[in-house]
């Protein structure tokens, strides 16, 4: 099945640029293209696409905002946020509002392409030294007081472990190296953790972890 992809960016030749890069790959087709927050809804509405690529600092609506609104939709695609600067004071915020991830706008073609296919197989993009930075400057933005949900009480003490260290940006490989399990153990665990939590994704999971002071760290 070909994915269908939207590219919601303000500056045409990065949309051109990414276009060029979607459309060689057989499996993947650019349906649609915005250049600000409100052409990137109504071509969610129209055109259903499987994966968004959405820029953050666009003019009228910016991609926080879109990004709320496609998600509120019934059966939404999976929106990647696009960003120039890996410590974006939005990217945070955006995957609270349900990113599936996010990608920097020089980041290279085969990463992007990555990106676009784990998105849409319903995975996320969670590069590590990245994902570390922006954990240690939004980590505490991201601590809340809410009520812890029950649904935790039911991780067994190896799944909140392992809820511990997604938190903390590792990969399924780092964390089976760090806790000696096999990867596919560790892939388990997590694939329980998710279940349990009623969460999509490792992006769900780390915003989850921070949201009710799950990550290990005192408060």
């Amino acid at each position: 099945m070909t994915t269908r992809v939207l590219i919601a960016d303000d500056q045409s030749m990065v949309r051109r640029g990414f276009r060029m890069i979607i459309d060689a790959e057989p499996d993947l087709e650019v349906v649609a293209e915005a250049a600000d927050g409100d052409q990137a809804v109504a071509a969610c509405e129209r055109f259903a696409p499987h994966v968004a690529l959405m820029d953050i600092r666009m003019p009228t609506v910016d991609g926080l905002q879109a990004t709320r609104r496609i998600l509120a939709r019934e059966n939404p695609p999976r929106v990647i946020i696009l960003t120039t600067f890996d410590l974006d004071e939005y990217v945070f915020e955006s995957l609270r509002a349900g990113a599936s991830g996010f990608l920097l706008k020089n980041s290279p073609p085969e990463q992007l392409i990555q990106a676009v296919r784990l998105a849409a197989r319903g995975d996320a993009l969670l590069d590590p030294g990245v994902t570390r930075r922006i954990i240690e400057r939004f980590g505490e933005l991201g601590m809340r007081d809410a009520e812890v949900p029950a649904a935790v009480a039911e991780l067994t003490p190896r799944e909140r472990e392992v809820l511990e260290l997604v938190a903390a940006g590792l990969s399924n490989a780092e964390i089976a190296e760090r806790l000696v399990l096999a990867p596919g153990t560790v892939k388990t665990h997590v694939a329980r953790v998710l279940s349990k939590l009623g969460l999509r994704d490792r992006i769900q999971a780390v915003v989850f972890a921070y949201e009710h002071g799950l990550t290990g760290r005192r408060r």
